[in-house]
């Protein structure tokens, strides 16, 4: 699935691509007629959940969508219409009236390739600045698998901008810290956890991504310590699984939201790596559920 028209964004010498669905419904459909400049018009007014884990009441709630590697927005799509409260698949009942970005992150997809290797917090600051061009001022950040990583690494250089953290099949699980283990359970997830329709998503992202800028960023990803990181997040952190997932396996989610000050865990039953693809509704209603007990400090 893929969201209509986005735009080209450019910041810190790298190129990607942002696709914003405005509030209300029936509007979740990418950028569209959106331009740039109608982009941080909206981002000025809509400033999401309070930067202090208060509830903001200056606009919508904002959701930022982050990929992980080899792919794009397109697995994010249906969450990301979800969330908009649009045109989504479960009648858009979940987040009415939320503003949602979605990226193509440089290198990825159709994206410009980088003549370099980017590191975790090139890609999060990456992410910050064409936020704040878009006058975005605060934000639930949503990654999912290496997207994780630029969720976790985007609150930590930004605090005020990030008001919770949504990790979704993180990586990289600290007691199988191989990749050739990492490429085993990728594979046993496309056989016997995901839909064909899901893996299609995937796959021919892989393919438009290419191998090279796989192989050059995979390093990336094996080596950076989420475990660690994730105790510097003073925000709220939600880690959130698919019950099928043999990438993101419980244990590991588990003391991720452990090691998180402000951790919760949450599993989506019946579902693989893809959760979010595969079951967009069960994910966004865990989500804005938890985002709204979570700025009253309940844990869901």
């Amino acid at each position: 699935m893929k969201l209509d028209d986005g735009v080209d964004v450019t910041a810190n010498g790298l190129t990607g691509r942002l696709y914003v669905s405005p509030a209300g419904p029936g509007q979740a459909t990418g950028m569209g007629q959106t331009g740039p400049e109608q982009a941080a018009g909206m981002g000025e007014q809509a400033s999401g959940m309070g930067r202090a884990g208060e509830p903001s009441t200056a606009g919508p709630q904002v959701f930022v969508l982050l990929h992980g590697i080899g792919v794009s927005h397109r697995y994010l799509a249906k969450l990301h219409l979800e969330l908009a409260g649009g045109s989504g698949l479960a009648g858009g009942r979940q987040a009415r009236g939320a503003v949602v970005y979605s990226f193509d992150l440089p290198g990825f997809s159709e994206t410009p390739r980088p003549g370099r290797q980017v590191t975790v917090g090139e890609y999060a600051a990456f992410v910050a600045a064409v936020l704040a061009d878009a006058g975005v001022q605060s934000c639930v950040v949503v990654g999912h698998s290496m997207g994780t990583q630029f969720a976790a690494e985007l609150a930590l250089q930004e605090p005020g901008l990030v008001s919770r953290v949504v990790l979704m099949g993180p990586v990289v699980d600290r007691a199988r810290k191989s990749a050739v283990w990492h490429s085993l359970a990728l594979t046993r997830d496309s056989l016997f956890s995901e839909s064909p329709s899901t893996n299609v998503v995937v796959f021919t992202d892989y393919f438009k991504t290419g191998l090279r800028w796989y192989l050059t960023q995979l390093p990336v990803m094996m080596e950076y310590p989420l475990d660690t990181r994730v105790c510097g997040i003073t925000q709220p952190v939600l880690v959130l699984r698919g019950g099928r997932d043999p990438i993101a396996r419980r244990p590991w989610c588990e003391f991720l939201a452990r090691q998180a000050p402000q951790g919760t865990f949450v599993e989506v039953p019946g579902f693989g790596h893809v959760v979010q693809d595969s079951a967009p509704a069960a994910v966004a209603q865990a989500i804005v559920h938890w985002a709204s007990t979570a700025a009253d400090g309940i844990t869901a």
